[in-house]
């Protein structure tokens, strides 16, 4: 169980971690922006405005041959009609219909006036990338919980009371499994075993003697080599009144014993433990957050 935790915790890190960088990302990249010139109207042909507009529509009833502004009607004009300055320009009396002026209209599918154009292709590429980034970054994150769990660092809950009152029950803790790969157990380590009765178990402890070592208990108390043990950590109403021993440690092997002297299984009753069954050193009490403590 403790392995999964870590591998889950370790995966939703990474994954929002990750997950932020490509919003960050996301927001610093330069959107295009729209030319300020308005766009031209459907079929390609935009009217001038303005002076050059007028203009424009002087010339278009120009009749054929006749300069502008010098028009002048002849006989077709009806009787008792007035006459019409010189340079004044007339309409003429069936225009062809003009498509409506667009001047300053937007094509379909144009952005409005200081708003970028979408890019909705740019976008599924983008979001394409996002999910499968996502998915590679699962897949690391497993494979890193994977690679910390086996052989760097591993969560471990304490379920009872044996190690009281250093370790209390339902206690979250993080074990360092390296340092007995380049060292060995050294005494008052605190460190994670597997039951050497039912290696599918794992026990938390405490190492009180190693391989060469003579123990022997009097009375509730412990002696290593004829030297009694400094236990200041085990209050009084904790120490239990047995004796044992004495015995001498073999070798590749280590006594454990459990704070809690007067309700702890460990060596006195299974016997030493091999060192090849000592799983790490706990390094932190992290839970609950009020009593969290280095060891």
């Amino acid at each position: 169980m403790g392995a999964m935790e870590m591998a889950r915790a370790t995966a939703s890190l990474y994954w929002w971690l990750r997950r932020l960088v490509f919003w960050f990302r996301s927001m610093r990249e330069d959107q295009p922006l729209q030319a300020d010139a308005p766009a031209a109207p459907p079929g390609g042909e935009q009217r001038p405005s303005g002076p050059a507009s007028a203009a424009l529509a002087a010339s278009d009833g120009a009749a054929p041959g006749v300069p502008a502004g010098d028009e002048r009607p002849e006989s077709g004009l009806a009787a008792g009609a007035a006459d019409v300055p010189v340079g004044t320009h007339l309409e003429p009396a069936v225009r062809t219909a003009e498509p409506p002026a667009t001047v300053g209209a937007e094509p379909p599918g144009a952005a409005s006036p200081g708003r970028p154009p979408i890019d909705w292709r740019a976008a599924a590429t983008r979001a394409w990338h996002e999910v499968v980034a996502g998915v590679q970054t699962l897949i690391s994150a497993a494979v890193y919980a994977t690679l910390i769990v086996t052989f760097g660092f591993q969560v471990a809950r304490v379920d009872g009371l044996s190690m009281a009152p250093t370790l209390e029950d339902h206690d979250r803790l993080i074990v360092n499994k390296l340092v007995y790969e380049i060292g060995d157990p050294r005494p008052g380590d605190i460190v994670m075993l597997y039951y050497p009765l039912n290696p599918e178990k794992m026990f938390v402890k405490r190492v009180i003697a190693r391989e060469g070592d003579t123990v022997r208990i009097v009375d509730g108390k412990v002696y290593v080599n004829d030297l009694p043990l400094h236990d200041d950590y085990v209050p009084a109403e904790f120490r239990s009144h047995e004796d044992w021993g004495p015995q001498v440690i073999q070798q590749g092997y280590y006594f454990v014993m459990g704070d809690h002297r007067n309700n702890s299984s460990d060596s006195r009753h299974w016997g030493s433990v091999p060192k090849k069954y000592i799983v790490g050193k706990v390094k932190v009490r992290w839970w609950p957050l009020q009593d969290a403590r280095i060891f």
